[in-house]
């Protein structure tokens, strides 16, 4: 049995582009529904896709690969 602590982000490579998404793109983001707050977050990670940058550096950051 291993002790896992009760937040390891490192165990979870997927916090670290929801963690870019939050600072970055939804920083000041106030929408009127919950449909906009998902609409506008999942065409964010779309074009996130794009950018090699970022999904390299979230990689690298996880230090799973």
């Amino acid at each position: 049995m291993a002790f896992l602590p009760p937040y390891a982000p490192e165990l979870a490579p997927m916090e670290y582009p929801r963690v870019w998404l939050k600072r970055h793109w939804l920083a000041n983001f106030c929408p009127n529904t919950l449909n906009r707050l998902n609409t506008t977050a999942r065409a964010k990670l779309k074009s996130s896709q794009q950018r090699p940058s970022i999904i390299t550096a979230c990689r690298v950051q996880a230090g799973l690969w």
